[in-house]
């Protein structure tokens, strides 16, 4: 496909149904300076990546066009701007001394042979704790406090925020009340933070910034291009079928 062509059917596209690019900002959350990029093929003002695929297919979800049909003239496109992958470097990393692998395995060896060992021995000690108690003793009574039949109160898993960084922005997190980043974060950065109750996340472009909280995609910040502040704890995770929060 010649350089023009894809971002001129998107912009085409959008011209005939009579979508202004400020519609789509408010219902995609792109940002305007990166939908002008995609239709101007303007390759060096887009993030890259994942995040310009994504792009893509929002733009096409929102115009009701195919998504893949779209991404396979993006692809095309953009193969066209790729740059020439970098040559490896000269100074290679030695390689590590043949008797460190060999090494390794005879220490796994040892600690799976004393595994198995602990754990028949813990078997044969239960075994015989087991035989030797007296038989009235099988008719313990419930713990103090505990619903009979009832099952131990789940508890939550902990929460794993990841932060991307389609470009750089000041970013400030809270993890339990606890501030645990407050810099500047570089562009095509991504980075983990984990808590047991709750996330507090502020941005200084909340389109500079992605989130996903126990790998599910969190809403964004506030406005592209402005500034905002989101809380993110157990409730903003979608129930799975059986009842859990989804991973």
């Amino acid at each position: 496909m010649a350089r023009g062509n894809f971002g001129e059917r998107l912009k085409r596209e959008r011209e005939l149904r009579e979508v202004a690019p400020n519609e789509i900002v408010v219902a995609t959350r792109i940002s305007l300076r990166f939908l002008e990029a995609l239709e101007n093929e303007d390759w060096d003002k887009l993030p890259g990546g994942v995040f310009n695929r994504g792009f893509v297919r929002a733009i096409a979800r929102y115009l009701g066009l195919d998504e893949e049909n779209l991404l396979a003239e993006y692809d095309l496109a953009h193969g066209d701007e790729s740059a020439e992958p970098p040559r490896p470097l000269e100074n290679r990393i030695p390689s590590p001394p043949n008797w460190i692998p060999v090494a390794l395995a005879v220490g796994t060896l040892v600690v799976v042979a004393l595994l198995v060992i602990a754990g028949v021995y813990g078997w044969h000690r239960h075994t015989a704790y087991r035989n030797a108690k007296p038989s009235s003793a099988t008719a313990s009574q419930a713990p103090a406090g505990a619903q009979p039949g009832g099952d131990p109160p789940a508890t939550p898993a902990p929460l794993d925020l990841s932060v991307s960084t389609p470009f750089a922005t000041h970013v400030r997190i809270v993890a339990d009340g606890k501030v645990v980043l407050d810099s500047e974060m570089s562009a095509g950065q991504n980075r983990h933070f984990a808590a047991n109750t709750a996330f507090e996340v502020t941005a200084a472009d909340s389109s500079a910034v992605l989130l996903q909280l126990n790998g599910q995609n969190m809403p964004p910040i506030a406005s592209p291009g402005a500034s905002g502040t989101i809380v993110l704890s157990q409730k903003d995770l979608r129930p799975a079928a059986n009842g859990n929060a989804q991973p």
